[in-house]
């Protein structure tokens, strides 16, 4: 029954056009059940072995972290994976690439595309049974041996494929249903291929290296063709549809070895840049409304626009600029210390395993490498230094350009901050396209006040697959010290009660009326009714900063629920107050959530007035006169129903506090709170 409500709702969620396509797909399924339409190893489809494409960079680096790499390549041949919230799980050299680490469940080997990768008697986790099959690791081995030319970890490569090859062979099994794993496959072997030695890989130099070559480069084609006939459209055309594209494009400049590579090259090129153009708006911001996604998008597009470069299929100047302006979104909403709220869903994973070292921040990465494509020196501000990833990505002259170019600029930033003065400048504060606005002051500073106010779209097309119910929510930062935050996700596939928690209103820095979310869920990426949320009201000034925004998720209550919100933030006096109107005639049930950080100690030190200490900041955040002191509770990890809890990594909770107050409203109320930063 839940199975077929799912398919009912997502049948809702699709127009005339979309459910023509799908029914199209399934008889193209099941034709390939019969071998039609597959792709068919004869001699036509015979590699040329002439012509490879050139890697992304012609020298590729070496100076990075040597020690850290081989530390990780030792540990996959040892047969130690890190996968999610499983760290340094024993799965065996090679692994079971059809079991679920986490569950031990053995999916079958059943035709791919008829295999229901959503059940999880069936398949396990399949989050975790797909990341071990995106072949990171096979990466991370060729770098060690790309620094160290030790040939153990060349043949792991080797012995990793050919296990990959026997345990899932084409088209069967769960590695061979979803063309966005397949894409980042291709990434992960393209790397591999480069940093191997491509074609004079010492691995392919003997007869039975030639066997492997052709063995891969078969598989190869395999994916090729699979991503080409099988990609996400319609209302399902998000990150999946760049992903596959970018690992299409990359796989066929990589190896353009037979007669369809051109036709899917030009293709994918082609496709990815509108898609890229569509899909990021042109303040910079995903329309995925996810901030983890944009990560990852950035992380493709940074992939294709250095690919393209080297193999003389660059993009147009409108793909790379559009690049820059998300960069810019992800440096703006980020604090001094490196920090950026946990916007929508994440799942914590990556395209490459590019660095290994501890602590490693992913979007001081980006900008990093932002700043070395872009000549932007307040990237390099924010990045601080260049990291390994951004050297594998750029090369050993990028690493001392950055140094060399940005170090005037760091001394600028050092000697304005000692002077409270600030650097030159300042990044957007407003991005109306994706509906996120910043207020703050001292940015950069070691007093730097940063609250974002979100009244963007739920997420991205019909499904609006991986946006959360947070109109109107807010984070804030104090002295790079994340105070109200954005929870995260935690699960995806599996853990409905947690995954519901966590994208839902409750999860958030809003207001939750009469138990229900501001939008309706009908499966795990899939919403239905959708609220709307605009900004009013924005204005920036010399002594404060002022948003107001409203949305329209409770109007389709018999009694419908206006819910408008104000936030002001007085520079001078560093206190910030939040109103929120509600706007109705009959008797409703109010919530109001606020979510600290899991290092926050909150005291109530009188029946209004609740002291926040986070390391050096204070804070007194004074409720509404108006709440009964018995409606105010501190709530801090509490299973049933969930609340009080913070998702720092996927698959991966623990308790922090989060205040809650309730009442019964009959009619419209106007309730305020003032945060006052000692």
């Amino acid at each position: 029954m839940k199975q077929l409500a799912w398919k009912w709702n997502r049948l809702r969620a699709m127009n005339l056009a979309e459910i023509a396509h799908r029914v199209q797909d399934v008889f193209h399924a099941k034709a390939q059940t019969m071998g039609w339409g597959l792709a068919q190893l004869t001699p036509l489809t015979q590699p040329e072995l002439r012509t490879f494409g050139k890697p992304w960079l012609t020298t590729l680096p070496r100076t990075v972290d040597i020690s850290s790499h081989c530390a990780a390549a030792d540990r996959i041949l040892d047969g130690y994976f890190d996968v999610f919230a499983l760290k340094n799980r024993q799965l065996g050299f090679p692994p079971e690439f059809n079991r679920d680490p986490k569950s031990g469940t053995l999916a079958p080997l059943t035709f791919g595309k008829s295999l229901n990768y959503r059940n999880e008697a069936l398949v396990g986790d399949i989050k975790y049974l797909w990341e071990p099959n995106r072949h990171l690791s096979l990466t991370t081995l060729a770098q060690a041996w790309h620094l160290t030319r030790d040939i153990k970890y060349a043949n792991g490569v080797k012995r990793l494929l050919l296990a990959w090859f026997e345990q899932c062979p084409y088209p069967m099994g769960v590695n061979w249903v979803s063309s966005l794993e397949l894409a980042i496959r291709l990434l992960n072997w393209s790397v591999c291929w480069h940093l191997l030695g491509g074609i004079q890989s010492p691995l392919f130099q003997d007869e039975d290296g030639k066997q492997f070559l052709r063995r891969w480069l078969d598989s190869i084609y395999q994916h090729c063709h699979f991503i080409a006939g099988h990609q996400s459209r319609d209302s399902s055309a998000n990150n999946h549809l760049l992903g596959e594209l970018t690992g299409l494009f990359v796989a066929t400049v990589t190896w353009p070895c037979w007669r369809e590579s051109t036709g899917w090259q030009h293709d994918a090129a082609h496709e990815l840049e509108q898609q890229c153009l569509l899909q990021n708006g042109p303040d910079g911001v995903n329309l995925e409304q996810a901030i983890y996604y944009q990560h990852e998008v950035c992380d493709m597009m940074i992939l294709a626009l250095l690919f393209g470069k080297a193999n003389d299929s660059a993009f147009s100047p409108e793909f790379s600029g559009r690049l820059a302006q998300m960069l810019e979104f992800i440096a703006a909403m980020m604090n001094k210390s490196g920090h950026v709220p946990a916007i929508g869903d994440a799942d914590d994973a990556l395209l490459i395993a590019w660095n290994q070292r501890a602590g490693w921040n992913l979007y001081r990465s980006l900008l990093a490498t932002g700043a070395v494509l872009f000549q932007r020196a307040d990237f390099a501000v924010k990045a601080t230094q260049f990291d390994d990833k951004s050297c594998w990505l750029l090369g050993d002259a990028a690493r001392s350009g950055f140094d060399a170019e940005f170090d005037a600029v760091f001394d600028a930033e050092f000697t304005a901050l000692a002077q409270n003065a600030q650097l030159s400048g300042r990044l957007p504060q407003a991005f109306p396209n994706g509906g996120y606005y910043i207020l703050g002051s001292d940015w950069g500073q070691p007093q730097e006040v940063l609250l974002t106010a979100d009244c963007g779209p739920l997420g991205y097309l019909s499904i609006a697959a991986h946006g959360h119910a947070d109109a109107l929510a807010i984070t804030l930062s104090v002295a790079g010290v994340p105070i109200l935050i954005d929870p995260g996700t935690y699960a995806y596939h599996t853990q409905q009660r947690w995954r519901d928690y966590f994208r839902g209103t409750s999860a958030h820095n809003t207001v939750r009326v009469d138990g229900l979310d501001q939008s309706q869920a009908a499966g795990n990426f899939l919403w239905l009714r959708k609220a709307k949320a605009h900004c009013e009201h924005w204005r920036l000034e010399a002594e404060s900063d002022t948003w107001i925004a409203s949305h329209d998720g409770y109007m389709h209550l018999p009694d419908p629920v206006f819910h408008r919100r104000k936030v002001e933030y007085a520079k001078n006096t560093r206190e910030i107050m939040v109103e929120d109107t509600l706007q109705c005639h009959a008797e409703h049930q109010l919530e109001w959530h606020w979510h600290f950080s899991p290092d926050c100690q909150l005291t109530r030190v009188s029946p209004h007035v609740v002291s926040v200490r986070c390391g050096p900041v204070q804070i007194e955040m004074t409720l509404p006169p108006e709440l009964s002191p018995a409606s105010v509770e501190l709530i801090r990890g509490r299973e049933n129903p969930p609340l009080g809890w913070d998702a720092p990594f996927f698959d991966e909770k623990v308790p922090t506090t989060t205040l809650r107050w309730q009442e019964t409203s009959k009619g419209s109320v106007t309730r305020r709170i003032w945060l006052r930063i000692n």
